[in-house]
């Protein structure tokens, strides 16, 4: 992307810019409200197959796609709330305890006592790869759905963020199709992390769901096959131009160690990634995308936007939990700049 590009590029979201620190609460800064599942991950400490025998656990930590985007929302500063509903027992209170210790408005989490908060095991095989036992549709999030009080918990929301592992029951996809709805004829913006498997979309309801939210979404934010997977197109560049011409604003692509790309009709701009030793891969995309859009909200480039999520989605996998590397502005440009000195040793 050319200079004119980047200006352009940097222009296509126009959001309220803070006057104060970043690293503070601003009262003028848009409301970011996510909608989706709160739970416990545990973790096998010995790699290998499955839990079918006896192994020692770590856990429980804090988890859930959209609580981690949130939780890192709340770490930069930025207004937030999550709609959710979690058990009356531990595993919903140590969700809640540190959501509430970051920032995070938890006045939408409802505390269902005859219910379970929701759960994920996991064991990580020698190839990298990781076995899930999930308690998520029958646990407190699976009765997540649309109420009377839904509208006031929204009436402050300028961006909506969706994530398509949150749309595992059709109550909580017609909530969430709702809530666009609501927060769009409000004057608000919606990103989209698909982060969905690819035979779910299979399913024609599913697909027709997943299609009219990407219809409404101002930054998709996919990853690997993801740029595709709801494209009639099969190479990367011609779903790209297929996604600009549903409506969506910006395209902004994943790539992990690689770093990640951003599209928009004024052209594209690459940003590498950080090389880091990764521990835990869980909750990278998540914090990746929060802090794209909680940049963007505070009215930063496009640049600095790709190099800050960069960077938080580098960090949170060198720490094990899912929530547990979930960063400020001040750890992330503590990350930046030692980087940044060690490709300026490297240059000379």
């Amino acid at each position: 992307m050319d200079a004119d590009g980047l200006a352009r590029a940097s222009e296509v979201v126009t959001f309220p810019i803070p006057t104060g620190p970043h690293h503070e609460m601003e009262a003028n800064l848009p409301q970011v409200v996510t909608i989706g599942e709160i739970l416990v991950e545990i973790m096998a400490e010995e790699r290998g197959p499955g839990f079918r025998e006896p192994v020692h656990l770590l856990g429980p930590f804090p988890s859930g796609a959209p609580a981690i985007f949130i939780d890192q929302v709340a770490k930069l500063g930025q207004a937030c709330r999550i709609i959710s509903c979690v058990g009356d027992d531990d595993f919903g209170w140590v969700n809640l305890d540190r959501l509430q210790r970051d920032g995070v408005d938890v006045s939408g989490v409802a505390r269902l006592p005859d219910q379970v908060t929701g759960s994920a095991f996991v064991r990580y095989r020698d190839n990298g790869d990781r076995d899930f036992v999930f308690n998520i549709k029958n646990s407190a999030c699976g009765q997540l759905r649309w109420t009377d009080t839904t509208p006031a918990l929204l009436s402050q929301c300028g961006h909506l963020h969706v994530s398509g592992a949150s749309l595992f029951s059709p109550e909580i996809v017609e909530m969430v199709v709702k809530a666009i709805e609501t927060v769009k004829a409000n004057g608000g913006t919606i990103s989209f992390d698909p982060n969905i498997r690819k035979e779910v979309t299979r399913d024609l309801q599913v697909r027709a769901a997943l299609a009219a939210i990407l219809a409404s979404c101002d930054i998709f934010l996919p990853s690997g096959e993801e740029l595709t997977i709801l494209t009639e197109a099969k190479m990367p560049e011609a779903a790209i131009a297929e996604l600009l011409r549903l409506g969506v604003t910006a395209i902004v692509v994943k790539e992990g160690a690689d770093g990640s790309t951003y599209h928009d009709a004024g052209g594209s701009l690459h940003a590498p990634g950080y090389s880091v030793e990764e521990l835990d891969p869980t909750g990278a995309g998540d914090c990746f995308g929060a802090t794209f859009v909680t940049c963007r909200l505070q009215g930063r480039s496009v640049e600095e936007c790709l190099d800050y999520a960069n960077a938080a989605g580098a960090r949170v996998v060198t720490i094990r939990g899912p929530m547990e590397g979930t960063s400020t502005f001040t750890q992330l440009d503590e990350l930046r700049s030692k980087f940044e000195r060690n490709r300026r040793s490297h240059d000379h």
